[in-house]
């Protein structure tokens, strides 16, 4: 008789994988967090503050293809409106730290006359719940559906949220439709605001260098929270929900529980890292979450390697700077070869990253880095003498 929890879930069985394998992830991710430190510096001596901000995009990209693969990579479900989740975050932030509610609402000027302007770290631990919550309401009545159909719905969910955003400035005007809302705060830690350059041990720090580090403490929580829920007893049924759900539900997991909770908790790290975005653009507006974002964040997670934490950083670095190398090489190397430019850059660049997705599926199916053979399988007991 298997013995479950209160969700349904199944107790967690002896591990029979290698001992060392998380001993191995912890190492590659010291080395991880060892060669971002200086990054942000090499990035600044080679090209400026520009490919440092090219890292920070990576950072934002890479936390939200963690989110996105609890819900793909782990539990199997293809979201295909997971930016919605960003855009519910990046707009929390942006009506409470700027003063547009207070201009547009009587009663919040006289309460706020300087506007809301609620702290970072506040609307961040805000920005979870609110995102999870959004999370469940978009799985809720899709439990029953699969693959295309699921697909469809998350999509629909998506360009739903953008376009209540875009049109949300009548007959009240609350997110203040295509023109976005400015003025958002910035970042302000230990007395430093992040909008500003700071001298810190006779270095200076710019803005983008402070948002850097920032956004890399934060990865590196998202990436220990994953792997944490990836060896649990949630993440296991996750998994088994994956590989065969009926099999799964036949063996006391409660799926409609477990899969709202992988929405939900991958539409939480979804929110934050829309905070963040907010507070790092310093605007919002809906032309930053279109569909295309979130077949973006999906690539990152399919090319580096579906319920690997490793190949989605991987994927998220490689596909953010690859796409900005073609920008920047696009035109000297076609001046170089033709003497003049042939393709604007532009349209080599969606050239190239097209064909590099196709390459890739058809030489790298499960990715570039795809998750070592049985590590995100669920273990199984077996009978003393039976050969595994």
């Amino acid at each position: 008789m298997t013995m479950t929890s209160s969700m349904g879930l199944p107790s967690k069985p002896a591990m029979s994988a290698p001992a060392n394998r998380s001993n191995k992830t912890m190492v590659s991710l010291v080395a991880f967090v060892a060669l971002a430190l200086v990054a942000p510096v090499l990035a600044q001596t080679l090209g400026g503050n520009y490919w440092v901000r090219i890292l920070d995009f990576a950072l934002l990209y890479i936390m939200l293809a963690l989110g996105l693969n609890i819900v793909v990579g782990f539990a199997g479900l293809l979201d295909l409106g997971y930016i919605a989740f960003y855009a519910v975050g990046a707009y929390l932030m942006a009506l409470l730290s700027s003063p547009h509610l207070t201009t547009q609402f009587a009663a919040l000027a006289h309460m706020f006359p300087d506007g809301i302007h609620l702290g970072f770290w506040w609307i961040v631990l805000l920005a979870a719940p609110v995102a999870a919550l959004f999370g469940a309401v978009l799985g809720a009545p899709t439990l029953k559906l699969r693959g295309d159909y699921l697909a469809i719905v998350t999509l629909g969910f998506g360009e739903i949220i953008r376009i209540f955003m875009n049109n949300l400035d009548r007959p009240v005007n609350i997110t203040n439709g295509p023109k976005g809302i400015t003025a958002v705060d910035s970042v302000s830690l230990f007395g430093m605001n992040f909008s500003k350059p700071h001298e810190i041990f006779g270095f200076t720090f710019t803005p983008v260098m402070l948002y850097y580090y920032l956004l890399i403490v934060m990865v590196v929580v998202i990436v220990i929270i994953s792997l944490r829920l990836q060896h649990s007893r949630i993440g296991r049924a996750w998994v088994a929900i994956r590989e065969d759900e009926i099999a799964a539900k036949a063996m006391g997991i409660n799926t409609r529980n477990v899969k709202l909770l992988a929405f939900a908790m991958g539409a939480a790290f979804g929110g934050v890292s829309g905070a963040v975005f907010g507070a790092f653009q310093g605007f919002v507006s809906p032309e930053s979450f279109v569909l295309w974002e979130s077949i973006y964040v999906l690539a990152i997670v399919v090319l580096g390697g579906m319920g690997h934490i490793p190949g989605v950083i991987l994927g998220g670095i490689l596909l953010v700077g690859f796409q900005e190398l073609l920008r920047e090489a696009a035109a000297p190397v076609q001046n170089l070869l033709f003497g003049h430019i042939i393709i604007d850059a532009e349209v080599l660049r969606s050239l190239m990253f097209g064909l590099a997705l196709v390459v890739v599926m058809l030489y790298r199916p499960a990715g570039l880095w795809p998750a070592p053979k049985r590590e995100d399988r669920p273990v199984t007991r077996r009978a003393p003498g039976v050969d595994a």
